[in-house]
């Protein structure tokens, strides 16, 4: 096979072996605000946080669990929010969902809301598309007339009439 003679001559190719792909990234662990904690600021993660105790801020993480036991004060901003505990202020988030324990009082801005039977709701409900906040700051006007109707009269007098506009979230 490796002979020096002429008549038996062979290739041999070598091979690089390819580079060895880089393992995926690792799933860190959640950020835990224990039930003895009370914090006064806001949170921020690029990953996942859960508050057993008491936030005084906003949290902005992409996941975000309040347990049982959590008070939070401030706006959520998050992909997912799970809510057990109580929440005062706006949630902004692609999934939304209050268990039976939650307890909120303030505006949910979402793309999809669970509510469990027993959930405490005290605010707004808006559905945001895919758009995001373009969507959010968009209003609808509704014209009413009052009851009596009244239009200008065609002499030129005018009767008193009302129109009113009223926005809605």
């Amino acid at each position: 096979m490796f002979s020096k003679s002429s008549s038996n001559k062979t290739t041999s190719t070598v091979s690089t072996p390819s580079p060895t792909p880089a393992p995926p990234a690792k799933a860190s662990a959640p950020s835990i605000i224990s039930a003895d904690l009370k914090l006064v600021g806001d949170l921020s993660s690029d990953g996942e946080i859960q508050i057993d105790g008491a936030i005084d801020g906003d949290v902005n993480a992409k996941v975000l669990l309040v347990g049982e036991t959590a008070s939070t004060k401030g706006e959520i901003n998050c992909e997912t929010v799970r809510i057990h505990g109580k929440v005062t202020g706006q949630i902004k988030a692609k999934s939304v969902y209050l268990s039976k324990t939650a307890r909120v009082t303030g505006d949910i801005l979402h793309e999809t809301l669970t509510i469990e039977t027993g959930a405490y709701l005290e605010g707004h409900c808006k559905r945001i598309g895919a758009g995001g906040a373009s969507q959010i700051d968009s209003r609808i006007n509704v014209i009413t007339k009052d009851a009596e109707d009244k239009a200008p009269s065609p002499g030129g007098g005018s009767k008193s009439g009302s129109v009113s506009a009223h926005g809605t979230a």
